[in-house]
């Protein structure tokens, strides 16, 4: 009898000790006026108090489930339905033909939405709501009231559930599980031909245009400045781009469809059709593939090497002689895929070694301003890998000029943003891209930096 009370009593005593997953509450939990729903910022806290009225308002997240009804989504609901595929639906595409509206697919709201299970999900939960603040900072139940209680710290907070977006790798990798995406959220190339964009990123350029709403640790009262974060920022960012995309590459390439066209550079097929004798491609030629034979996109590698090259040159070497055999082996079509899976895996781990490295390092102006330079200085190669290398050049340069320029503007920063808008307009119709163009007028804004 006794025994069996003992038991008893341990398993009260086990189930009250039990902490419950976090689930994810919804936007809604945070709008107050007194939490982040507030109109203006408020400096003197360590947070703005605005968040929430900034991302219902001006963030394109929160209108992402809504995007899924749009008349572009329906069509591309038509095109992908199961009932519109070959029948019988061949055995690869079976998985992916949708069964349902783009609104109702989760292959759609996995990023289009915060998606968790039923079992997640608390009361006030709703997915409709886009891809809201529990999308970034994690399931909210656990921390939510527990947070604005004072002396509760940040770290605490991670203890039960948020995720840690202070350190720019950890954003980034965040950022891309959907701007790249892992196994569970994928746009292919059969998902592009159907009218998705194809995923391009870079994360101060995106994070700027949300817009921002949140302090940086250094931006905090009593902590101390770091007024090159962007900077730190931008370096880290471009390091989890390759790593992320090489994982890709090792998903694909172990996967049911070889190659997959959507790890290449869409550009070197879908761009203008123009006369022989006016076509840059045929100009300049192909170097390092055949012609024909769409190359791999590079445009998360062009940048890092240049940034990479600032913090560890031996890496970058490594790094640029792997980069090299994968984009041989990949752009051939018919290479060896176990090959491919394994350097792939291996050049993803030394990228996300770099991770930390480009995150601890000291950035100042005149290290901006190089890292700028050697971009510039490196124009041929970048803009004859394509469109999306050429514009992810530009989205840092652009980035970083904003960093440099903060810090003092040399006497003709109008004519250099003046020379950068000029080069984004090259690229606002991605298929009507010229290398020639694009490299001369970089060439010309090399020269204008100090």
């Amino acid at each position: 009898m006794r025994f069996s009370l003992l038991l008893l009593v341990s398993s009260v005593l086990a189930s009250a000790q039990t902490v419950e997953p976090p689930k994810y509450t919804g936007p809604g939990s945070c709008a107050s006026p007194s939490c982040h729903g507030a109109v203006q910022i408020k400096t003197e806290t360590n947070v703005q108090q605005n968040e929430y009225a900034i991302w219902v308002v001006k963030d394109k997240h929160a209108r992402a489930f809504a995007n899924l009804s749009n008349d572009v989504a329906k069509r591309m609901g038509r095109l992908l339905s199961c009932t519109a595929m070959p029948q019988p639906v061949p055995a690869p595409l079976a998985n992916n033909c949708l069964k349902s509206t783009p609104d109702k697919e989760q292959r759609c709201l996995v990023c289009h939405a915060l998606a968790p299970p039923d079992s997640d999900r608390a009361r006030t939960f709703d997915a409709t709501d886009g891809v809201s603040c529990e999308s970034c900072h994690g399931p909210a139940s656990s921390w939510l009231g527990p947070h604005t209680t004072k002396g509760w710290t940040h770290q605490q907070s991670l203890q039960v559930g948020m995720k840690d977006l202070r350190d720019p790798g950890n954003r980034t990798t965040n950022c891309l599980e959907c701007h790249i995406g892992t196994k569970e959220r994928n746009v292919d190339h059969e998902l592009i031909a159907a009218g998705h964009p194809d995923l391009y990123f870079e994360l101060a350029s995106f994070s700027s245009a949300m817009p921002k709403h949140w302090k940086e640790i250094g931006e905090k009262p009593n902590q101390t400045p770091d007024p090159y974060f962007d900077v730190r920022a931008l370096a880290a960012g471009q390091a989890v781009q390759l790593r992320d995309q090489l994982l890709r590459v090792v998903r694909n390439a172990q996967g049911p469809i070889w190659p997959e066209y959507a790890d290449l550079d869409c550009f070197a097929c879908h761009h203008s059709l123009v006369d022989t004798s006016s076509s840059w491609l045929q100009e300049r030629g192909y170097p390092g593939r055949r012609p024909g034979n769409p190359p791999w996109n590079l445009s998360r590698f062009v940048v890092l090497k240049q940034v990479l090259n600032e913090v560890d040159p031996d890496a970058t070497r490594q790094l640029e002689d792997n980069v090299n055999r994968l984009y041989a082996m990949i752009t051939s079509l018919n290479g060896d895929r176990a090959q491919i899976a394994a350097l792939a895996t291996s050049t993803s781990e030394i990228a996300g070694r770099e991770v930390p490295k480009l995150t601890a390092a000291s950035y100042d102006q005149a290290r901006t301003l190089r890292i700028m330079k050697a971009i510039l200085n490196d124009t041929d190669y970048i803009t004859v890998q394509g469109e999306r290398p050429a514009e992810q050049a530009l989205m840092s340069l652009k980035s970083l000029y904003e960093v440099y320029s903060s810090k003092g503007k040399p006497a003709n920063d109008a004519q250099i943003n003046d020379a950068i808008a000029a080069l984004f307009k090259l690229v606002d119709n991605p298929s009507a891209y010229n290398s020639f163009t694009f490299s001369a007028q970089m060439k010309a804004l090399g020269k204008l930096l100090p």
